[in-house]
């Protein structure tokens, strides 16, 4: 039997007061539901996109069975607004410097 983990997306809920993202994981012959709850205002606010709310989750998810590797984490988590600011900056695309040294300017 492999030791691999295996994390697959299952869909999410919308509820009241958050959006609810369900996993299931698979490792050595076990099976565990986790579920991650992402604001709604996160996205009335666009602070998160609804399109990477799977991969916001699945990031976090990931880093928890990571860090609990030893023992099985909890079953259920919230997405932090530090965690949405971590993944809109490490994907916002990064401007090249000028090749000038200095930045355009419209009138001269």
């Amino acid at each position: 039997m492999s030791d691999a983990v295996i994390v697959q997306y299952r869909g999410f809920e919308v509820k009241t007061l958050v959006r609810e993202y369900t996993f299931n994981v698979r490792e050595a012959g076990n099976e565990r539901e986790f579920t991650l709850s992402i604001e709604n205002e996160a996205f009335v606010s666009h602070r998160a996109r609804y399109q990477d709310a799977p991969s916001i989750c699945s990031l976090r998810l990931n880093a928890e069975l990571l860090a609990h590797a030893n023992h099985p984490p909890e079953s259920e988590f919230a997405i932090t607004s530090a965690e949405l600011d971590t993944f809109r900056v490490a994907r916002t695309p990064k401007v090249p410097p000028s090749p000038y040294g200095r930045k355009p300017q419209e009138d001269y």
